[in-house]
């Protein structure tokens, strides 16, 4: 069996009876580290014992060391009937040696046994007097990339080990708390002879001298509003609350759809400016949009915001599974037919057609064509090359010309919205986003246009008074000045 034992914080009085009565009945023990306040007590009793300190040099990470410690007992277990692994503070809590040590005995059918202690949690809410029933979050300092911070509940970093970490931690936790945010120190919790605690500014913390392997970081829950997503969910409930805002309580999803879709187009005139100040600005007014929704279909008893995630969470893995299942891709182009595929599964086509009806009506009339374009061209509904679309084109262009002198209004317009139609064809061909291409030419011409009222007004001409063929000689000059710019 191995016996699996907790030193406690530190302090020789934290040790257990039953363990102190193992250290002095075996003599196979071995210790994850000397460096814990109460091995010069061990050493008192006259306890021999191994420890695996020398790992620590031999390996470049603290993963590469536990694992190592977890298969070196399982080995020399082999060879003896009883062995004792002791760590500091409690077995199960921030041993992650211990925690390989368990899945291995596990898989190999070894036999162990847990003797708890006081862990160093414990022995900071007692020296900081927390309650941990009115919340407490406790963060492994390695794996704070990982964590969730939330300053609604009590926080505490563990294995702050050195300066370096500390920086580490410090960085991550600014990004969350901002640079001015109280916390503390915690140094040797619950030793008497060690124990420093003391409130710093968070910018402090790696500017401490005596950071060691003994230090942790409390954070005290607080009510500031950081920004994060649950501040933003609880002020939109707040808005449509009793005491709330009348114009945010008199919105549904109907009148809010014109906003829905002036902040899409906000955020992609921002990335079309390359201006990431804005883009961040746009995206959040883009996500109010979506908590907004998400707010009044909780309060219809629809839906709520985690419906909302878990949805999207549950179509992403189940749309990649090249990512998160064992499905071989190497192209994007595989991807994206492979993402088609399990949707027509998912929503349950049973034809193309269904599929090219589900494309949104609502989408821009341009951005619809092509996409109902390309899904038609998957299953070889297409033109052979780019000189077919062109002739197509003209054939359109000559149809309109049949009828546009006629009363028959609705030829007219279905005439014009073929050739239309056909255009897009052809920017599909040449790989030309159709939307972009009309906007890029609607710039140009506001730019041209702008030049002929400006030399007009130079010329102290008046445009409305001006001829046809004397507004198209300025375009013509137009036309040449910004062809020179863009060389």
């Amino acid at each position: 069996m191995i016996k699996i034992i907790g030193l406690g914080p530190g302090n020789s009085d934290a040790l257990t009876l039953g363990v102190i009565k193992i250290l002095k009945e075996y003599k196979d023990i071995y210790l994850r580290t000397e460096k814990h306040p109460v091995v010069e007590y061990i050493k008192g009793l006259e306890v021999t014992f191994e420890s695996f300190d020398y790992k620590y040099d031999e390996m470049n990470s603290f993963d590469k060391v536990y694992m190592s410690i977890a298969e070196e007992l399982v080995e020399r277990h082999e060879v003896c009937e009883n062995l004792v692994y002791a760590v500091p503070g409690h077995p199960l809590v921030a041993e992650k040696s211990v925690d390989n040590l368990i899945k291995l005995c596990k898989e190999k059918n070894v036999e162990y046994k847990i003797y708890p202690a006081v862990s160093f949690v414990d022995a900071i809410i007692e020296s900081l007097e927390i309650d941990p029933i009115k919340g407490l979050k406790i963060i492994d300092a390695f794996g704070l990339e990982e964590g969730i911070l939330d300053r609604r509940v009590n926080t505490i970093i563990t294995q702050v080990y050195n300066k370096f970490i500390a920086s580490e931690v410090k960085l991550t936790l600014m990004n969350y708390y901002g640079d001015e945010e109280e916390i503390y120190f915690v140094r040797a919790a619950g030793i008497k002879e060690l124990e420093s605690i003391r409130k710093i500014k968070l910018y402090e913390l790696d500017r401490q001298e005596d950071i060691d392997y003994l230090t942790s970081v409390y954070i005290p829950k607080n009510k500031k509003i950081v920004g994060d997503f649950n501040d933003l969910l609880d002020i939109m409930g707040k808005l449509r609350g009793e005491n709330g805002c009348p114009w945010d309580k008199e919105q549904d999803h109907n009148s809010l759809k014109r906003y829905l879709i002036e902040e899409t187009y906000e955020v992609i005139e921002a990335i079309e400016k390359s201006d990431s100040n804005m883009i961040e600005e746009e995206l959040g007014d883009l996500l109010l949009q979506i908590v907004f929704h998400s707010q009044i279909g909780k309060e219809l008893g629809d839906f709520n915001i985690m419906d909302v995630t878990r949805g999207i969470c549950d179509k992403m893995i189940k749309r990649h599974p090249h990512v998160f299942s064992d499905l071989n891709v190497n192209t994007s182009s595989e991807v994206l037919d492979n993402w088609d595929k399990i949707k027509r599964e998912n929503k349950g086509f049973n034809s193309y057609t269904e599929e090219l009806q589900h494309i949104a009506k609502t989408l821009p009339a341009l951005m619809r064509a092509e996409k109902v374009q390309r899904k038609a061209a998957k299953v070889g509904f297409d033109w052979n090359d780019i000189e077919d679309a062109l002739a197509k084109v003209m054939e359109e262009y000559y149809e309109i010309k049949d009828v546009y002198k006629s009363n028959n209004r609705a030829k007219i317009l279905e005439e014009v919205g073929d050739l239309i139609f056909s255009v897009v064809n052809v920017a599909r061909f040449l790989d030309i986003d159709p939307e972009y291409a009309l906007n890029y030419s609607i710039e140009k011409f506001i730019r041209r246009f702008g030049y002929i009222e400006e030399t007009a007004s130079k010329m102290e001409f008046d445009l409305t008074q001006m001829t046809l063929e004397e507004m198209d000689k300025l375009w013509e000059e137009a036309k040449k000045q910004f062809n020179l710019e863009n060389k």
